[in-house]
């Protein structure tokens, strides 16, 4: 899609579909009210109806004969500042309702938002335009795809253009990453597989001259003494591989942010065998490595000069014959020993040898992103991520960052005393807890393999996917990362 931002006359501009915001009285913005003369005020007389409701981001539609709007959307904007919340709200209800049309121009960007410029306003209005045009069409016989090809924002006056171009920018940039996210955690288990994704990450770097791509194998896992990676995947036909994306926009001594993707491509449990309702949901367990996907592909795109390395921990876990079964010990790349007391945490058993590899690129923080644990959800719904750091500083920017996109997170305890949790009678740890503060202990067992680094650890359990009748992938926490790493 294409997006873009000019200063407009609404009583002039072309358009499908001209959004304009109505405030609880049924007045007008300077823009909504120049169109409402342009085209002889029926705007205006049609408000006087009351047929567009009082809830803030209700919507009406209006066809119409005279002006140069083919359609007008007329959205309900409240009294007053709005919260950001609340313009986010008018923002994806107007995206939803113009999703059908081959173009749409906004003017929403004329309200007044507490803490927010129209740079920030026009990057949500362009992130909702773009969240709202993905659909998964892949595995339809006859699906379409919404028609909506081209979104145009207004900037107030000419100081401002710049900026709300800026906004935009970042805007479709993060649509287009957390739509490159959806798609990926939306495709089954039989197409997303560790192959395809490794294949998936070659033909970017074809793709964008600054992206390198390398695959580390199994057989190269096993020289790098990938043991606890490795019991992961053996129990699988499907090969493993640690994907290595590299967007070099930086100075070469720059030190890159490291991403590392949980890239479980279906998790049945091993031989913890999960229970059989609903584990479909299961191929959303490589959201994690599909968000960074997406930072990956928006990165390419926005171009920013920042060096970032996405690491793609891919594997499938699988009962079999070869599987690791419960009381097993094994060897981590860092030389750790590991007692698996539940082979359906196996999440945090990829991630700690690609936390140690990650090492290797000398980074200035590393972040890794995981759909680990089912505690999460119970503690956070599904509204915020779960974060876990071992530095406030970088808690803090994550947060902020979350924050400002609407992305949000929640800043969770990484204590010493939750670390004795982890104490095994047979090996250096054990990789659960027990059944209390799971997410917690999940942390503090990839915290051990991150002590050389400034390291977060994002747990999007709950924010990676929604189940019923909206299932599919979300693209969290694609917005969070890229606002993070321009912040930088």
């Amino acid at each position: 899609m294409q997006f873009s931002a000019k200063v407009s006359e609404a009583g002039k501009q072309r358009t499908a579909c001209t959004i304009i915001p109505v405030d609880a009285k049924n007045r007008l913005t300077a823009s909504g009210t120049a169109l409402d003369e342009a085209c002889g005020g029926v705007i205006s007389k049609l408000l006087k109806r009351n047929d567009l409701g009082s809830r803030l981001g209700a919507t009406q539609l209006l066809s119409m004969i005279e002006g140069p709007a083919e359609r007008v959307l007329l959205v309900r904007s409240g009294e007053g500042i709005l919260s950001q919340a609340d313009f986010r709200k008018l923002a994806k209800a107007s995206a939803e309702a113009v999703k059908g049309f081959k173009d749409a121009f906004s003017y929403l960007t004329e309200l007044e938002v507490t803490e927010a410029d129209t740079a920030w306003q026009a990057q949500q209005l362009a992130l909702a335009a773009g969240l709202a045009t993905y659909k998964f069409t892949r595995c339809l016989s006859d699906a379409k795809p919404h028609p909506l090809a081209k979104f145009q924002v207004h900037a107030p006056d000419r100081k401002q253009l710049k900026a709300v171009k800026d906004g935009v920018a970042m805007g479709a940039a993060q649509a287009t990453g957390s739509n490159v996210a959806r798609e990926l955690g939306n495709l089954p288990g039989n197409i997303c597989t560790p192959t395809y994704l490794a294949n998936q990450a070659k033909e970017l770097a074809k793709k964008h001259a600054k992206i390198t791509t390398s695959v580390v194998d199994a057989k190269k896992m096993q020289s790098l003494g990938m043991g606890a990676f490795m019991s992961v995947a053996k129990g699988s036909d499907e090969p493993p591989a640690l994907i290595a994306m590299q967007y070099k926009g930086g100075k070469a001594s720059e030190k890159p942010v490291v991403l590392v993707g949980k890239g479980i491509t279906f998790d049945t449990g091993g031989i913890s065998l999960k229970p059989g309702q609903a584990m479909d949901e299961m191929k959303f367990d490589m959201c994690g490595a599909a968000s960074v996907f997406g930072v990956m592909a928006a990165l390419a795109e926005l171009q920013p000069a920042i060096n970032v390395v996405c690491l793609v921990a891919a594997a499938e876990n699988m009962p079999s014959g070869r599987a690791s079964k419960p009381g097993d010990i094994v060897t981590s790349m860092s030389g750790k020993t590991i007692e698996i007391l539940n082979t359906d945490a196996e999440g945090r058993l990829v991630l700690c040898d690609a936390l140690t590899y990650a090492a290797k690129f000398k980074p200035e923080v590393v972040i890794d992103v995981a759909t680990l644990t089912g505690a999460c959800v119970i503690a956070l719904g599904n509204h915020a991520t779960g974060l876990y750091a071992n530095k406030d500083e970088l808690a803090q920017a994550l947060l902020s960052a979350g924050e400002r996109t609407g992305d949000r997170a929640w800043h969770m305890p990484l204590w010493d005393e939750y670390q004795s949790s982890l104490d095994s009678n047979f090996a250096d740890m054990q990789n659960i807890g027990g059944r209390e503060a799971g997410s917690v202990t999940a942390a503090c067992f990839l915290s051990r393999f991150a002590e050389d680094y400034t390291w977060a650890h994002l747990d999007i359990a709950g924010s990676a996917w929604n189940s019923g009748g909206n299932k599919g992938a979300t693209g969290r926490p694609v917005p969070l990362l890229m606002q993070y790493l321009l912040n930088k």
